[in-house]
């Protein structure tokens, strides 16, 4: 019995708490970022931004998941990594969590951890430095 299962990795999401915590800090800087932007300068875009481009980051990552099950035609990295960039960070570790999918492709997490640093870099620049080292402000 022990045999059958060996290879084959349990379902679900492991430390479940911590994660969430995790995606909590992480998501503190854009949130706060976005909530002041929109409170500010009136600019709503980054607050509803955020939650659309998560949520399409999430079922690009659930359709590739299964594509992947049935052996299909797969979702390009680089479709996954734009939607990550454009604000969909927050969904797609929340995907990849939910799904086990893509969390021990070092390539791809190199990536994915780049992105997600960059939008704290960003939001952390703009909150507290008022943008001063951002290339386009």
């Amino acid at each position: 019995m022990a045999e059958a299962t060996r290879g084959q990795r349990k379902e679900g999401v492991r430390n479940v708490r911590l994660k969430l915590l995790l995606l909590g800090l992480l998501c503190l800087l854009p949130g706060l970022g976005a909530a002041r932007m929109a409170w500010v300068d009136q600019a709503w875009w980054p607050l509803a931004l955020y939650p659309a481009m998560s949520l399409i980051s999430l079922l690009l990552y659930w359709q590739d998941k299964q594509q992947a099950r049935t052996q299909a035609w797969r979702t390009p990295e680089k479709v996954l990594h734009a939607s990550e960039l454009l604000g969909g960070w927050p969904g797609a570790l929340l995907a990849q969590q939910l799904y086990r999918h893509k969390t021990r492709k070092v390539s791809y997490q190199l990536v994915f951890w780049g992105i997600v640093l960059a939008h704290q870099v960003f939001w952390a620049d703009w909150l507290f430095l008022g943008g001063r080292y951002l290339p386009f402000s």
